[in-house]
């Protein structure tokens, strides 16, 4: 039987309370063994001390497969030792077969919130709540904790744009490993930079549209492209779109085609995705061809 705070015996009747539900607060690890399995003889012993170690940042189950067979199949256990990681009611990763320790701590680690991870999330709560200042604080507590943590340099950088810090901005995100700089969520927010200089170069909307009404050629392709990052950083992103797609009809060979690079970099900013984006693209390939 299983023994410790950090260790309990699961069957049918308990898998919903202590894994399904139990996962919800902290990371539930579901051993899958039987009694006459060498491998899980091995790895038992490894996995109770490593939840002993971690002091209750995970929870081990263990499941007694022969006793439980509904739950190894409901589960797709086809082999033994099965270790599956549960949070938030799913399973989110897993191994078959005895590991070495520093292999399950790897496992462990990859899964369990850091500090880091922690503080991130409450500096979400605070961002979202209007105290981006609180926020900040919280996230450069988070990036000494963990400072390997790229999503939280993420987080700082987004509220750097939010605030106007474009320089802080860029150093932030040049300070992320190489490979996560190629995230969506990154690529979006380097467009968003683009924007925030092109628009603090520009005058006034007014001054600018008067621009475009009176004036050809290379002087109001630049307007047309100075209004476009205004609307963008109000969130008009169908009048930007717009207005780059004019410059793609109109200005083609402006500044190296940039309506056309312009406009893509509003679709990276919108995710590549949703029901404006696919219209506008198929817009921008009609212009294209």
């Amino acid at each position: 039987m299983a023994q410790g705070p950090y260790v309990q015996d699961v069957d049918v009747s308990s898998f919903d309370q202590v894994v399904i539900e139990g996962s919800r607060e902290r990371l539930v690890l579901v051993d899958f063994w039987a009694p006459w399995c060498g491998p899980c003889r091995a790895l038992g012993p490894v996995l109770e001390k490593l939840a002993t170690d971690y002091a209750g940042k995970f929870l081990l189950a263990k499941v007694n497969s022969d006793e439980n067979q509904e739950l190894s199949v409901q589960y797709g256990v086809r082999g033994i030792p099965a270790v599956k990681a549960f949070l938030d009611g799913r399973v989110v990763d897993e191994f078959t077969g005895a590991l070495p320790e520093s292999a399950v701590r790897q496992f462990l680690d990859k899964l369990i919130p850091s500090e880091g991870d922690k503080l991130r999330a409450q500096a979400a709560v605070l961002r979202q709540s209007g105290q981006a200042g609180e926020a900040e604080s919280l996230l450069h507590a988070a990036l000494q904790a963990d400072p390997r943590n790229d999503r939280v340099r993420l987080d700082l950088a987004r509220i750097y744009v939010e605030t106007g810090r474009e320089a802080e901005a860029t150093a932030m995100i040049e300070q992320m490993q190489p490979t996560f700089r190629m995230e969506p969520e990154v690529e979006a927010l380097q467009a968003a930079l683009e924007f925030v200089r092109l628009a603090a170069q520009a005058p006034d909307e007014a001054t600018l549209l008067k621009t475009i009404e009176s004036t050809q050629g290379d002087n109001r392709a630049e307007a047309m492209l100075q209004l476009a990052a205004k609307r963008v950083l109000r969130n008009d992103y169908e009048g930007a779109m717009q207005q780059l797609l004019e410059m793609v009809r109109e200005h083609r060979s402006y500044g190296d085609d940039a309506g056309r690079k312009t406009l893509l970099k509003v679709f990276t900013m919108l995710g590549n995705q949703g029901e404006l984006v696919s219209r506008y693209r198929a817009q921008l390939a009609r212009a294209l061809y």
